[in-house]
């Protein structure tokens, strides 16, 4: 493989035989991510005003991040970074620490009802499979999924007592077997007639769900969007939406029976000082329950970023309703929640222009009103 090669359909056994997309940062590269934090605790900011200069990077640390982020966007579709130097960084250090990173490779797009940043994937108490409700704050097993954004990425703190284990799989290749069992339901797959719950985390001028199809194509692109507990959260929670037809429903038990395989499903335990980097609209990643340490210092903690990168792929013209924006390398992507701010409003524009990539601001491609009409017409 060569980085920026296009991705392509794997299964299991092929990311065992080839390491290509784990990258191991040398020692000089880890002093360059310590020492520009403390660079930054020196010279303090709140995180939305943080430019490159207030992480400054050496060009080998940089490069670390460059050479991840484009290995998303090749053979694989993912990339797994070893070595940050978690041990000897706080909790504060690491959000600091991981948002300097953030700088360097993209955009970052808010993750919640409460308009996040960065979000603190842990054992909160929260339930999944609720009216709302998400994974990243529970110790549950999770469904398949892809999350929204360009590029999501995840640096490992503190692993759990036992279970937590990633999975990850090519969608590519999931395309590619459902064709082969059920060519009669790909027109199902890529049609835009799905209905997905928003899970609460809309914008005010959103409505409370969305239409994506499940999987398309765009400028020899593939890309895909699946996660059936939103899905059924969509038909449980809002009478209005169309209710799921009988070859819908086969077509998300197809998936179902495809995804958790062994032949396709790759395994991973990320260590300490991992960071996890998945193209969403080739990849679908889930995980295993885990039982937590009793200690709060010693339970699972991992820290998330969700990013819209200059490198993106283009999007079919549909796809805007959720992600705001299909053009290649545009900002896109995430939730906007509740709780927007000026701050971030001006760290987007300031980091978007940073980054050289085209943001033309939120507003609802469908609004309350528009969505009214849409599903009154099915």
């Amino acid at each position: 493989m060569s980085i920026g090669t296009t991705p392509q359909a794997w299964k299991a056994q092929d990311v065992e035989r080839d390491g290509s997309w784990i990258l191991r940062l040398t020692s000089e590269q880890i002093e360059g991510f310590h020492s520009a934090l403390v660079y930054a605790k020196k010279h303090p900011k709140p995180l939305l005003d943080m430019t490159q200069a207030d992480y400054p990077l050496p060009e080998t640390s940089k490069k670390a991040l460059e050479d991840a982020i484009a290995t998303t966007q090749g053979r694989w579709g993912m990339c797994l970074v070893k070595g940050f130097p978690v041990n000897k960084w706080s909790e504060a250090d690491m959000r600091v620490a991981y948002w300097g990173m953030g700088l360097y490779m993209g955009v970052g797009r808010t993750q919640n009802r409460a308009s996040e940043v960065i979000n603190d994937v842990r054992d909160a108490g929260g339930s999944y499979k609720v009216k709302g409700g998400r994974g990243y704050n529970t110790n549950a097993g999770l469904d398949f999924h892809q999350d929204s954004a360009d590029v999501v990425a995840l640096l490992c703190r503190r692993t759990a007592k036992e279970g937590g284990t990633s999975k990850v799989m090519s969608s590519i290749a999931l395309h590619d077997r459902a064709a082969e069992l059920r060519p009669d339901l790909l027109p199902v797959l890529e049609s835009n007639n799905w209905f997905h719950s928003f899970q609460n985390a809309q914008d005010s001028t959103q409505p409370p769900y969305y239409r994506c199809p499940l999987m398309g194509e765009s400028g020899g692109y593939f890309c895909a969007r699946t996660n059936r507990k939103n899905t059924i959260a969509a038909q449980r929670d809002f009478p209005d939406v169309p209710r799921l037809t009988a070859q819908q429903v086969e077509t998300l038990d197809l998936l179902d029976a495809i995804m958790p395989s062994e032949e396709y499903c790759y395994t991973m335990e990320l260590e300490r000082g991992d960071m996890q980097l998945l193209n969403s609209f080739v990849t679908l990643h889930s995980r295993t329950p885990f039982e937590d340490y009793e200690v709060p210092d010693k339970k699972r903690h991992l820290m998330r970023l969700w990013l819209s990168i200059p490198s993106s792929q283009p999007l079919p013209p549909q796809w805007a309703e959720y992600w705001g924006d299909s053009r290649a390398g545009a900002v896109r992507g995430g939730v906007r929640g509740g709780a927007i701010t000026e701050d971030f409003l001006r760290y987007e524009k300031r980091q978007a222009e940073a980054m050289g990539m085209s943001c033309k601001g939120f507003r609802p491609v469908v609004t309350r009103e528009e969505m009214i009409n849409i599903v009154s017409a099915v």
